[in-house]
């Protein structure tokens, strides 16, 4: 034994200043999602073990523990403003996200617990949030640990989380509704008026349509060559039901797009909507 230790200790005075130096693959290498959402960003630092052969939840990973969602350091998610996670409402900051697998649901939780090694020094009294997402299966092997930010619109998106065969998507929503909408009207009474940016945040949320009419119709009066523009007053033409408007706007929106490089897009776009309502 003693051999042994001499041996060790030889080896590692000699070799220790090379092995400063030495860089090798890692097994669980780290990544980092930047994702602009919202009005800020949703930022996640993380490790993504692989498979290799092992048969993961349930096994490598047990069913009803504490589990750090990854593989090393702890998984961090830091949001860039107020936002509602899974129900809950989280102010903006960085959080570690833990996870309790089980079969059929997992529990999710962020906690205050950034700087933890994994699920070590992991503590019930630091959780900021805890609620349970139903699992979904799918049919692709999914080899490495995956996070993934999908299904992004104005104000909501989902942190996916996938390995094996197994997923958990995970909402978000923005509460940035009367923010912006304060934000808007705010701004359209500066000298440069944001009517097309305006109306297709109204038209896109489902919100205020008659403000998109509104707004779309300045936007043109400004830039009456724009063919997205008239792209968009056509869209919105034809939800609130103006037949003539829409058809007039599409028709529109295809002359001022020809010679251009969205020329072939925005015809097959803007026909959808004349054959729609002819």
């Amino acid at each position: 034994m003693k051999s042994i230790l001499l041996t060790l200790f030889v080896a590692l005075t000699v070799f220790g200043a090379d092995a400063q130096d030495l860089k090798l693959p890692a097994l669980s290498p780290t990544a980092r999602i930047s994702q602009d959402f919202s009005t800020s960003a949703i930022d996640i630092v993380y490790s993504r073990p692989s498979m290799r052969g092992r048969r993961i939840f349930g096994d490598l990973v047990a069913y009803g523990q504490v589990w750090r969602t990854g593989a090393n350091a702890a998984t961090k998610v830091k949001f860039g403003e107020d936002v509602t996670v899974g129900g809950q409402e989280i102010k903006a900051g960085e959080y570690a996200l833990y996870t309790i697998p089980g079969q059929g649901s997992w529990e999710v939780i962020l906690n205050k617990g950034t700087s933890n090694w994994g699920s070590s020094g992991y503590s019930k009294a630091e959780d900021v949030a805890r609620f349970r997402i139903k699992t979904k299966y799918v049919d692709d092997l999914v080899h490495s640990f995956t996070i993934n930010i999908s299904h992004i619109t104005f104000n909501a998106c989902k942190i996916d989380l996938s390995w094996e065969h197994t997923m958990v998507s995970i909402p978000v929503k923005a509460n940035n509704e009367e923010r912006l909408n304060t934000a808007i009207d705010k701004a359209i009474n500066n000298p440069s008026i944001p009517y097309f940016q305006a109306a297709n945040y109204y038209f896109e949320t489902k919100q205020q349509t008659d403000k998109a009419w509104e707004y779309v119709n300045k936007a043109i009066e400004q830039n009456p060559k724009a063919f997205y523009m008239q792209y968009l007053k056509a869209r919105i033409a034809q939800k609130m039901g103006k037949r003539e408007e829409a058809i007039a706007a599409a028709e529109k929106s295809i002359e001022l797009a020809k010679g251009s490089a969205y020329e072939d897009d925005y015809r097959r776009q803007n026909m959808k909507i004349i054959r729609a309502l002819r």
